[in-house]
């Protein structure tokens, strides 16, 4: 017998109370899902209480909540052990990289033992003394859950608004306050998305107003400051409830425009920011016709995918505005390896942010059409751009990591192309040298390769024995991006190989990769996911029976479908906040985020649809047959993921499966879909499921 298989026989005499304890049993209640296509039996929909006050409902979660407590109990030592090493890895009182806009430089710093950071600007100078805008700590104290979202400074640079969240629902309210005296405004805008913008009079304020029940974003109203919420401006409506909106303002603070989009539409109206009232629209929407417009220089700029399906980069003149798509001229070439994920204007250059082989990388486009790759060095890596809100300065600031490089802040110049370091994210106690990336490519059963990136401490032996936990997202075009997590760290430490896998419903490889692996496509995703397992362990990265699995949201949809199609592949899953009830939440209009989704998922309403989610559903699928140790999170206030659909998928699990793995249910009572808020709360949360795993696996000790 293998050391391995013996690892975790040291907690079995503290386990055995525990494990003999009897997990909770839902009620069944029979229940019928009446659709187009059919009825179909639901025993555990009673689960569903929107109010999320039913006594019934409340005792079995917490019941659950129990019985992960008693299955824990025996972990905890190993649990506190992996948070104390996470936060030794992180420098405590850090702060971010300020950026400079209007004569201010602004930027976010912890204190040492805090969870949120206080925001701050300092005026002319990085160097000048801090002023600081938001006292997060503060603001926070006496909440189970906060979070501030979006902010925004008056054109003027004397006021702030701010939205911010206080129970984990994403319903924010919008408040503002005087920068000089710290006077808050008696204002309070409630149910609101976590954006907001100035118009130029320092005094309008637009935001986006949400439906009461679906949650959907459908409304841009105009406030002044000092005058009722009642009496706030309708600005536009969208009636097409497959749509979300958002507002903002162009790189010149030209003007405010207002984007509704859907997975295959956009349509952008903008007004002048110094008199914000008719909004003209740049191109009106069609279906499969996507883009989003940005004004530099005397000039639109315009990522779109007309004629281009991984997008290209046109402009529009304001000479030619009035000519619409007509006065669209090509900046950059269609191309079928080379995905446009962004990009922002300059004067003089356009800094672009796209997709090659799997990787995300920057490049620049001089106005003399010269195009200058920022180089890496490593096999797998990410760039992004950063905050930049100087479009006149000739520098372009970008962040760049791996799966062993800390996320490093460069500015590179335009015209010299001299680079520059302004921060490496301290990483206490950690080598990057103790450590090994690749990039390999595993081949799924219908012959499409997938990217896979890899991560494990130096010394590791590829010989079979190895545990390996493999993450995966894969959903709306969504790509998983590689970068050191101070969190993994005590994971690596262990032996364990860390495995992302690239597959498609993401956008990694390209819009193509995206629209394989969604609608009806969407079998891709679980196949993909569970190829590139068995690709690893044939090549040795990793022992058969050592493999853990984790998703999360659309991810979580992905680990239960890879639990029924596979389970004998993996030896413990982790699905947080999972979507694991498909259909009859998509045949639910009223519930958050449904209607969007159709050209995600499909309108179950139509037969094939309804027949190809059914085929999939986790839920629906549910069978007596073995699974692997399950943990599975849910927030009670989760807005984009109700959590009935997890507790109706643990009931049925415990009700079917014939082994007697553990499937543990954390439901965390006062939080949404990220969980709890606060950075230490976050690594409390992971450090559970983080023992349970290595548990599992045979690596506690």
């Amino acid at each position: 017998m293998r050391w391995w298989m013996l690892a975790g026989t040291a907690l079995l005499a503290s386990q055995v109370a525990a494990q003999e304890a009897a997990p909770p049993r839902a009620a069944k209640k029979p229940f019928q899902v009446t659709s187009p296509n059919g009825a179909r039996a639901d025993d555990y929909y009673w689960l569903r209480d929107d109010t999320r006050k039913n006594p019934e409902i409340l005792a079995y979660l917490k019941a659950e909540n129990a019985y992960a407590d008693a299955r824990l109990a025996a972990l905890k030592p190993l649990e506190a052990k992996l948070y104390a090493e996470a936060v030794g890895h992180i420098k405590q009182d850090d702060s971010s990289v300020p950026y400079p806009k209007k004569g201010w430089w602004y930027g976010q710093r912890f204190a040492t033992g805090a969870d949120y950071p206080l925001i701050e600007r300092r005026r002319g100078s990085a160097d000048a003394p801090a002023v600081i805008m938001f006292d997060q700590p503060a603001m926070a104290k006496g909440k189970s859950f906060f979070a501030l979202s979006d902010w925004s400074v008056s054109p003027d640079n004397r006021l702030v608004a701010w939205a911010e969240d206080t129970v984990g629902r994403r319903q924010y309210v919008l408040r503002a306050k005087d920068l000089a005296t710290g006077r808050v405004f008696d204002d309070v805008v409630s149910n609101v998305e976590p954006n907001v913008v100035w118009a130029d009079d320092n005094r309008t304020l637009f935001y986006v107003a949400k439906d009461p029940v679906t949650l959907r974003g459908y409304r841009v109203m105009a406030h002044s400051l000092g005058t009722p919420v009642s009496a706030d401006r309708l600005v536009y409506e969208e009636k097409d409830d497959t749509f979300s909106m958002s507002v903002g303002r162009t790189t010149d603070d030209r003007y405010v425009c207002i984007t509704v989009s859907s997975t295959v539409s956009d349509e952008q109206r903008c007004a002048p920011a110094a008199a914000p009232t008719s909004f003209a629209v740049i191109a009106p929407r069609a279906r499969e016709f996507r883009y989003g417009a940005d004004h530099q220089g005397g000039r639109w700029i315009i990522r779109t995918n007309r004629g281009a399906r991984n997008y290209k980069l046109v402009t529009l003149a304001d000479a030619d505005a009035a000519k619409g798509v007509a006065g669209w001229r090509d900046l950059t070439p269609a191309s079928e390896t080379v995905f446009i994920e962004g990009f922002k204007p300059f004067a003089g250059f356009v800094a672009i942010d796209q997709r090659e082989g799997g990787n995300r990388m920057i490049r620049l486009l001089t106005g003399a059409g010269r195009s200058i790759p920022v180089k890496a060095d490593e096999p797998a890596y990410r760039m992004a751009l950063s905050v930049n809100e100087e479009p006149g300065t000739p520098w372009v600031r970008y962040t760049y990591g791996s799966l062993v490089t800390p996320t490093t802040t460069y500015e590179v110049n335009a015209t010299t192309g001299e680079r520059r370091t302004l921060k490496v994210t301290p990483v206490p106690g950690y080598d990057p040298a103790s450590y090994v990336t690749e990039r390999v490519w595993a081949t799924a059963r219908d012959g499409t390769r997938v990217p896979v990136s890899l991560v494990y401490r130096k010394g590791v032996a590829r010989d079979g024995t190895a545990p390996l936990f493999q993450y995966a997202y894969g959903s709306y075009g969504i790509s998983s991006d590689p970068s050191v997590d101070p969190g993994r760290i005590p994971m690596l430490d262990r032996g364990v190989v860390y495995a992302i896998a690239h597959i498609r419903g993401g956008q990694e490889m390209g819009r193509g990769w995206y629209d394989d692996g969604h609608l009806l496509n969407k079998k891709n995703s679980f196949t993909d996911f569970i190829d590139v397992t068995r690709y690893l362990v044939a090549r040795k990265y990793a022992a058969k029976g050592r493999v853990a699995a984790m998703g999360g949201s659309a991810g979580g949809l992905l680990m239960g479908g890879v639990a029924n199609m596979a389970p004998q592949d993996y030896k413990v899953i982790v699905a947080q906040v999972p979507f694991v009830d498909v259909v009859t939440t998509m045949l639910d209009a009223s519930i958050p985020l449904t209607t969007f989704e159709y050209d995600e998922w499909g309108n179950p309403a139509q037969k094939p649809y309804y027949d190809y989610m059914l085929s999939y559903s986790p839920y629906d699928n549910v069978s007596a047959k073995t699974y692997p140790a399950l943990y599975v999170g849910t927030g009670l206030w989760d807005s984009q993921v109700q959590y009935y659909e997890p507790a109706k998928w643990v009931a049925k699990l415990r009700e079917l499966k014939t082994d007697t793995n553990p499937l543990l249910f954390r439901v965390n009572m006062e939080a949404g879909h990220g969980g709890k808020s606060g950075r230490f709360e976050r690594m409390k949360q992971n450090a559970e499921w983080q023992a349970f795993v290595l548990s599992q696996l045979g690596v506690a000790n």
